[in-house]
């Protein structure tokens, strides 16, 4: 079977999987409805804690940023760790001691005070609303590829099927469908890493294969390969940080206290029998996260060289499929400045702002983009948040792979 059949298959699978959990553990109580009726095991409270975390942002976004950005993308790695772990350690079990579900219950009644419970609400709602926009741009993204649809009516798909696994088992029926769900996002993610590492450092371990020396025989390690590569194209060292010391501080501490303050992962806390519990399900959630974000880091790096390689000075027409499956939804566009049908990748931005297309195509097969065209030499617009999702395909990995 081809990717495409395969993707529907896995997809299919996946989905049958969840609604069975979500039918089998549906709220019976209004104590399951919001809890989970307290008696989750520490064990699978944190996996499907870890699979709160591995959201959109976790899963797709952050590889991409790190991919494009270089060292200075590890700011989001520290920042969202480094925020679990103020959550979990300082935050959460004392929440739960308290007898409180939420930050601004728990200051409302420790301060006495209606004012400040309604300033810790505003704070949390900004807080939420800032993080929901960018988790359902990634359900957008997935959901817009895998069904062929505009992103707008991707995040529409992907919200009402969140509304029905929501309503129908509340946090219990979540709970046990985040466990299967944690399964199949590790899975997903871990699979084409272990192929990709293996491919371009012999090490199926990608932790370890990203700093391990590229099989090309030029001797180079994976980063000094991906530094060579980028700055013969005009861009700056992927090892080079830009930032300064006070602004990799501050955005990472904005980062750390703004993800402690989540309120979906806060209540997973009080879904297991005690506080003691609820300290094990910490430890294990930080465990089971740990596996995604030592390992976003090697894909990012790897992603980026793939894509380097795969589409600079490319012949157009020579381009595989993936290419112009996510140009269709607008998500990488191409113009031919120098007319000579090939893709030329450089610094800078291709369009002015994002491309828009035509339904039209041109004679080598390319769509017309209607956009104004910047004046430097880069021919491609790329966004990073396909990076992931788009990795296993440019690799040319196994079509069960891509699936």
């Amino acid at each position: 079977m081809d990717a495409q059949t395969l993707t529907y298959l896995f997809v299919f699978l996946s989905f049958s999987l969840y609604i069975g959990i979500a039918i089998w553990s549906k709220a019976s109580s209004t104590g399951e409805f919001y809890v989970a009726g307290g008696d989750v095991h520490p064990i699978a409270n944190g996996m499907a804690t870890a699979a709160d975390w591995m959201s959109a942002a976790s899963f797709i976004s952050m590889a991409g940023i790190i991919a494009f950005m270089g060292y200075d993308g590890t700011v989001y790695l520290m920042g969202w760790t480094g925020g679990y772990v103020i959550l979990a350690l300082l935050l959460a079990p004392y929440l739960r001691k308290f007898g409180e579900f939420t930050v601004p219950d728990f200051i409302g009644t420790r301060y006495y005070s209606t004012t400040a419970r309604v300033v810790a609400v505003v704070c949390l709602i900004i807080i939420s609303f800032t993080y929901i926009a960018g988790q359902m741009r990634g359900v957008g993204i997935v959901f817009s590829q895998f069904l062929d649809i505009p992103i707008t009516w991707g995040v529409v798909v992907g919200m009402a099927i969140v509304f029905m696994y929501a309503v129908l088992g509340g946090m219990k029926g979540i709970t046990y469908t985040q466990v299967a769900q944690y399964c199949v996002l590790i899975f997903a993610y871990l699979v084409p890493a272990f192929f990709i590492s293996m491919l371009i450092t012999g090490i199926p371990i990608p932790q370890i294969g990203l700093g391990a020396q590229v099989v090309d025989g030029s001797g180079l390690s994976v980063l000094e390969k991906l530094d060579q590569t980028i700055v013969d194209l005009g861009f700056t060292p992927y090892t080079d940080g830009s930032k300064s010391t006070i602004d990799v501080f501050a955005i990472t501490m904005a980062l750390m206290i703004g993800t402690a303050g989540l309120p979906h992962v806060i209540v997973r806390f009080f879904t297991v029998p005690s506080v003691a519990d609820a300290r094990r399900s910490a430890g294990y959630a930080l465990l089971f996260i740990a596996l995604l974000y030592t390992t976003a880091p090697a894909v990012g790096a790897f992603a980026r060289l793939n894509f380097v390689e795969t589409v600079h000075n490319t012949q157009y027409s020579d381009v595989a499929d993936w290419f112009k499956s996510w140009e269709d939804i607008g998500l990488i566009g191409w113009a031919d400045k120098n007319q000579d049908g090939k893709i030329q990748y450089h610094p800078g931005s291709a369009f002015q702002g994002k491309p828009t297309f035509s339904e039209e195509r041109n004679e080598d097969g390319s769509r017309s983009v209607n956009n104004q065209l910047t004046d430097n030499a880069n021919e491609v617009y790329v966004d990073r948040d396909i990076m992931v999702l788009a990795n296993p395909e440019i690799a040319a990995l196994p079509a069960w792979v891509i699936a």
